[in-house]
């Protein structure tokens, strides 16, 4: 796992009316602070990649569907620098990613629908805050072809 990023499984709470997804509480450990949160959709085998905050963490958890979630670490000076961690996040493993700054990300839509994407991110958007990069940027050598088996 790349360093700082903290997997957190969350609470469903089922009942003859639907369902409550658990996301984030202030009083959970892992909680900084607020600064906005937004939803983002994805379409089934779709990418949104890359990006990297430099000052805003991330925690993101999928309330509909699935994506596969890929990290990248390219800080100077960190233990995991050069590491590359795959999560598959959503309905059928609900949990939280937290995503510290400085450390690219992006995700694809996987299954048949549309995903639904929460990020309670730690700031508000700034668009002087976000670096892109094209999804087949070569400094971050992925592949996001379907693997089978």
């Amino acid at each position: 796992m790349i360093d700082g990023v903290k997997v957190i499984p969350l609470r469903k709470i089922p009942d003859e009316r639907g369902c409550i997804y658990h996301m984030l509480r202030n009083d959970a450990e892992h909680f900084e602070k607020f600064g906005e949160i937004y939803f983002s959709t994805v379409y089934p085998g779709v990418v949104k990649a890359w990006h990297l905050h430099q000052e805003m963490a991330l925690n993101y958890a999928v309330i509909v569907g699935m994506i596969k979630l890929v990290l990248f670490d390219d800080r100077d000076g960190s233990p995991t620098r050069g590491q590359t961690t795959e999560l598959f996040i959503g309905q059928q493993n609900y949990q939280l990613v937290h995503v510290p700054p400085l450390v690219w990300n992006g995700f694809k839509g996987l299954g048949g629908q549309m995903a639904i994407v929460a990020n309670c991110a730690t700031l508000p958007h700034d668009p002087q805050e976000i670096i892109r990069q094209d999804t087949n940027w070569s400094k971050i050598s992925y592949d996001w072809t379907r693997r089978d088996g």
